[in-house]
Protein backbone atom coordinates (compact mmCIF):
# COMPACT_ATOMS: atom_id res chain seq x y z
CA UNK A 1 0.00 0.00 0.00
CA UNK A 2 1.13 3.41 -0.90
CA UNK A 3 2.06 5.53 1.85
CA UNK A 4 0.04 8.94 2.63
CA UNK A 5 1.98 11.91 1.06
CA UNK A 6 2.37 14.54 3.50
CA UNK A 7 0.39 18.17 2.28
CA UNK A 8 2.92 21.00 1.76
CA UNK A 9 3.70 22.39 4.70
CA UNK A 10 2.36 26.15 5.10
CA UNK A 11 4.42 28.56 4.26
CA UNK A 12 3.34 31.16 7.01
CA UNK A 13 3.88 27.82 9.57
CA UNK A 14 7.45 27.14 7.87
CA UNK A 15 8.75 30.60 7.89
CA UNK A 16 8.03 30.98 11.41
CA UNK A 17 9.69 27.79 12.39
CA UNK A 18 12.38 28.07 10.63
CA UNK A 19 13.29 31.80 12.11
CA UNK A 20 12.95 30.15 15.45
CA UNK A 21 15.31 27.55 14.61
CA UNK A 22 17.84 30.17 12.82
CA UNK A 23 17.95 32.00 16.23
CA UNK A 24 18.82 28.49 17.79
CA UNK A 25 21.73 27.85 14.95
CA UNK A 26 22.80 31.61 16.24
CA UNK A 27 23.22 30.26 19.75
CA UNK A 28 24.88 27.17 18.67
CA UNK A 29 27.45 29.30 16.52
CA UNK A 30 27.77 31.64 19.76
CA UNK A 31 28.52 28.09 21.87
CA UNK A 32 31.10 27.31 19.22
CA UNK A 33 33.42 30.64 19.24
CA UNK A 34 33.20 30.52 22.97
CA UNK A 35 33.83 26.80 24.09
CA UNK A 36 35.94 26.17 21.22
CA UNK A 37 34.37 23.08 20.13
CA UNK A 38 34.76 21.98 15.91
CA UNK A 39 31.48 21.30 14.24
CA UNK A 40 31.20 19.42 10.96
CA UNK A 41 27.76 18.81 9.38
CA UNK A 42 27.80 16.74 6.21
CA UNK A 43 25.22 17.29 3.52
CA UNK A 44 24.95 14.46 1.26
CA UNK A 45 22.24 13.01 -1.31
CA UNK A 46 20.95 12.60 -5.51
CA UNK A 47 20.74 15.55 -6.91
CA UNK A 48 18.71 18.24 -6.81
CA UNK A 49 17.42 16.55 -2.96
CA UNK A 50 17.51 19.79 -1.28
CA UNK A 51 20.79 19.81 -0.06
CA UNK A 52 21.88 23.25 -1.29
CA UNK A 53 18.75 25.10 -0.21
CA UNK A 54 19.05 23.61 3.29
CA UNK A 55 22.59 24.67 3.43
CA UNK A 56 21.22 27.92 2.76
CA UNK A 57 18.95 28.42 5.75
CA UNK A 58 21.54 26.92 8.12
CA UNK A 59 24.26 29.17 7.14
CA UNK A 60 21.91 32.54 6.53
CA UNK A 61 22.09 34.30 9.83
CA UNK A 62 25.72 32.63 10.89
CA UNK A 63 28.87 34.63 10.63
CA UNK A 64 30.87 33.49 7.68
CA UNK A 65 34.64 33.62 9.89
CA UNK A 66 32.60 31.14 12.12
CA UNK A 67 30.50 28.81 10.25
CA UNK A 68 31.74 28.24 6.39
CA UNK A 69 30.15 25.88 3.19
CA UNK A 70 32.98 23.65 1.64
CA UNK A 71 31.84 22.65 -1.83
CA UNK A 72 34.55 21.94 -3.73
CA UNK A 73 35.40 21.11 -7.54
CA UNK A 74 36.60 18.00 -9.39
CA UNK A 75 40.13 17.38 -8.02
CA UNK A 76 43.21 18.57 -9.96
CA UNK A 77 45.73 16.14 -11.24
CA UNK A 78 48.27 16.71 -8.38
CA UNK A 79 45.24 15.70 -5.65
CA UNK A 80 44.49 13.02 -7.62
CA UNK A 81 47.77 11.69 -6.59
CA UNK A 82 46.91 12.17 -2.93
CA UNK A 83 45.97 10.15 -0.36
CA UNK A 84 41.71 10.35 -0.96
CA UNK A 85 41.03 12.21 2.20
CA UNK A 86 43.66 14.60 2.30
CA UNK A 87 41.86 17.54 0.29
CA UNK A 88 38.94 17.30 2.41
CA UNK A 89 41.23 17.43 5.97
CA UNK A 90 42.82 20.61 4.96
CA UNK A 91 38.99 22.20 5.15
CA UNK A 92 38.35 20.48 8.65
CA UNK A 93 37.27 23.03 11.54
CA UNK A 94 39.41 24.37 14.12
CA UNK A 95 38.49 25.59 17.42
CA UNK A 96 35.61 27.54 17.42
CA UNK A 97 34.14 27.06 13.51
CA UNK A 98 31.89 25.27 11.89
CA UNK A 99 32.38 23.58 8.70
CA UNK A 100 29.09 22.43 6.11
CA UNK A 101 29.80 19.71 3.30
CA UNK A 102 28.26 20.45 0.76
CA UNK A 103 28.79 16.80 -0.78
CA UNK A 104 31.65 15.67 0.79
CA UNK A 105 34.56 13.01 0.65
CA UNK A 106 31.19 10.64 0.21
CA UNK A 107 31.66 11.88 -3.79
CA UNK A 108 33.88 8.35 -3.87
CA UNK A 109 31.19 6.52 -2.48
CA UNK A 110 28.34 7.86 -5.20
CA UNK A 111 29.02 9.27 -8.29
CA UNK A 112 32.65 8.63 -8.52
CA UNK A 113 31.82 4.93 -8.10
CA UNK A 114 28.43 4.78 -10.56
CA UNK A 115 29.54 7.12 -13.27
CA UNK A 116 33.53 5.08 -13.08
CA UNK A 117 35.46 8.10 -11.85
CA UNK A 118 37.24 5.89 -9.53
CA UNK A 119 38.61 2.01 -9.80
CA UNK A 120 36.59 -0.69 -8.26
CA UNK A 121 39.75 -1.04 -5.69
CA UNK A 122 39.87 2.56 -5.35
CA UNK A 123 35.77 2.59 -4.01
CA UNK A 124 36.20 -1.02 -2.39
CA UNK A 125 39.41 0.96 0.10
CA UNK A 126 37.03 3.97 0.65
CA UNK A 127 34.74 1.71 2.22
CA UNK A 128 37.20 0.17 4.35
CA UNK A 129 38.93 3.67 5.46
CA UNK A 130 35.86 5.45 5.74
CA UNK A 131 34.97 4.28 8.82
CA UNK A 132 38.01 3.99 10.44
CA UNK A 133 38.56 8.34 9.04
CA UNK A 134 35.13 9.25 11.10
CA UNK A 135 36.36 7.72 14.19
CA UNK A 136 39.28 9.48 14.16
CA UNK A 137 37.50 12.70 13.65
CA UNK A 138 35.38 12.08 16.33
CA UNK A 139 38.50 10.91 18.69
CA UNK A 140 39.71 14.18 18.03
CA UNK A 141 36.45 15.79 19.65
CA UNK A 142 34.91 16.91 16.34
CA UNK A 143 31.56 16.89 16.30
CA UNK A 144 30.49 14.94 13.03
CA UNK A 145 26.89 14.96 11.74
CA UNK A 146 26.30 13.01 8.47
CA UNK A 147 22.73 13.85 6.74
CA UNK A 148 21.53 12.11 3.48
CA UNK A 149 18.56 13.99 1.89
CA UNK A 150 16.22 11.73 0.45
CA UNK A 151 13.80 11.93 -2.91
CA UNK A 152 11.54 10.27 -4.76
CA UNK A 153 12.36 9.92 -8.76
CA UNK A 154 9.17 11.42 -9.44
CA UNK A 155 10.03 14.53 -7.38
CA UNK A 156 13.80 14.90 -8.80
CA UNK A 157 12.42 15.02 -11.89
CA UNK A 158 9.78 17.46 -11.53
CA UNK A 159 12.44 19.50 -9.97
CA UNK A 160 15.10 18.73 -13.21
CA UNK A 161 12.09 20.42 -15.55
CA UNK A 162 11.53 23.22 -13.61
CA UNK A 163 15.70 24.19 -13.58
CA UNK A 164 15.69 24.02 -17.27
CA UNK A 165 12.73 26.58 -17.71
CA UNK A 166 14.02 29.18 -14.98
CA UNK A 167 17.32 31.17 -16.20
CA UNK A 168 18.36 31.52 -12.51
CA UNK A 169 18.31 27.76 -11.86
CA UNK A 170 19.92 27.04 -15.21
CA UNK A 171 23.23 26.69 -14.07
CA UNK A 172 22.14 24.25 -11.63
CA UNK A 173 22.09 21.43 -13.80
CA UNK A 174 24.84 19.37 -15.93
CA UNK A 175 24.94 16.39 -18.06
CA UNK A 176 25.82 14.26 -15.21
CA UNK A 177 22.93 15.65 -13.45
CA UNK A 178 20.77 14.50 -16.36
CA UNK A 179 22.28 11.21 -16.43
CA UNK A 180 21.81 10.63 -12.67
CA UNK A 181 17.94 9.61 -14.36
CA UNK A 182 19.19 6.69 -16.29
CA UNK A 183 21.17 5.94 -13.73
CA UNK A 184 19.11 5.77 -10.60
CA UNK A 185 19.07 2.23 -9.63
CA UNK A 186 22.91 2.14 -9.53
CA UNK A 187 22.66 5.38 -7.50
CA UNK A 188 20.15 3.87 -5.25
CA UNK A 189 22.58 0.55 -4.89
CA UNK A 190 25.81 2.83 -4.16
CA UNK A 191 23.58 4.36 -1.46
CA UNK A 192 22.59 1.53 0.08
CA UNK A 193 26.41 0.07 -0.09
CA UNK A 194 27.51 3.14 1.26
CA UNK A 195 25.39 3.07 4.28
CA UNK A 196 25.88 -0.71 4.96
CA UNK A 197 29.38 0.02 5.76
CA UNK A 198 29.52 3.91 6.84
CA UNK A 199 26.89 3.78 9.31
CA UNK A 200 28.78 4.03 12.39
CA UNK A 201 27.63 4.03 16.38
CA UNK A 202 30.02 7.26 16.29
CA UNK A 203 29.01 9.02 13.48
CA UNK A 204 25.85 7.51 11.87
CA UNK A 205 23.90 8.91 9.27
CA UNK A 206 20.22 10.20 9.55
CA UNK A 207 17.86 10.30 6.45
CA UNK A 208 15.74 13.17 5.65
CA UNK A 209 12.89 12.78 3.44
CA UNK A 210 13.05 15.57 1.12
CA UNK A 211 10.34 15.37 -1.40
CA UNK A 212 8.88 18.87 0.67
CA UNK A 213 11.92 21.21 0.66
CA UNK A 214 9.91 22.90 3.77
CA UNK A 215 9.64 20.22 5.72
CA UNK A 216 13.09 18.69 4.80
CA UNK A 217 14.69 22.29 6.07
CA UNK A 218 12.89 22.47 9.41
CA UNK A 219 13.37 18.66 9.76
CA UNK A 220 17.25 18.36 9.48
CA UNK A 221 17.87 21.70 11.84
CA UNK A 222 15.69 20.62 14.21
CA UNK A 223 17.34 17.11 14.70
CA UNK A 224 21.08 19.20 14.12
CA UNK A 225 19.84 21.62 17.04
CA UNK A 226 18.52 18.81 19.20
CA UNK A 227 21.78 16.63 18.89
CA UNK A 228 24.27 19.31 20.15
CA UNK A 229 24.91 19.84 23.67
CA UNK A 230 24.82 23.57 23.29
CA UNK A 231 23.23 26.67 26.11
CA UNK A 232 23.23 30.06 24.98
CA UNK A 233 26.16 32.02 25.76
CA UNK A 234 25.67 35.63 27.00
CA UNK A 235 25.91 38.28 24.79
CA UNK A 236 28.46 40.77 25.60
CA UNK A 237 26.72 44.35 27.26
CA UNK A 238 27.28 46.86 24.46
CA UNK A 239 25.77 50.46 24.29
CA UNK A 240 25.76 52.75 21.84
CA UNK A 241 27.54 55.83 22.42
CA UNK A 242 27.05 59.39 22.11
CA UNK A 243 27.71 61.25 18.83
CA UNK A 244 30.26 63.25 18.83
CA UNK A 245 29.41 67.19 17.87
CA UNK A 246 30.37 68.22 14.28
CA UNK A 247 34.19 69.71 13.94
CA UNK A 248 33.25 71.70 10.75
CA UNK A 249 33.77 68.61 8.35
CA UNK A 250 31.61 69.29 5.41
CA UNK A 251 31.06 66.80 2.38
CA UNK A 252 32.35 67.09 -1.15
CA UNK A 253 30.19 68.44 -4.18
CA UNK A 254 28.43 65.02 -5.27
CA UNK A 255 29.55 65.98 -8.55
CA UNK A 256 33.11 65.49 -7.54
CA UNK A 257 32.12 61.57 -7.16
CA UNK A 258 30.25 59.07 -9.49
CA UNK A 259 27.05 57.76 -8.14
CA UNK A 260 25.00 54.78 -9.13
CA UNK A 261 22.16 55.52 -11.19
CA UNK A 262 18.63 55.06 -9.41
CA UNK A 263 17.65 52.25 -11.76
CA UNK A 264 14.50 51.88 -8.50
CA UNK A 265 13.18 54.62 -9.76
CA UNK A 266 11.86 53.80 -12.54
CA UNK A 267 9.99 51.00 -11.67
Amino acid sequence: MAEKKSATLPRAAYERELLRLQTELVKVQEWVRTEGARLVVVFEGRDAAGKGGTIKRVSEHLNPRVARTVALPKPTERERTQWYFQRYVEHLPAAGEITLFDRSWYNRAGVEHVMGFCTKEEHQLFLRQCPIFERMLVEEGILLRKYWFSVSDAVQQERFRRRLKDPTRRWKLSPMDLESITRWEAYSRAKDQMLVHTDISEAPWFVVESDDKRRARLNMIAHLLGSLPYHEVPPPVLELPPRPPSTGYQRPPRDLQTYVPDHAASL
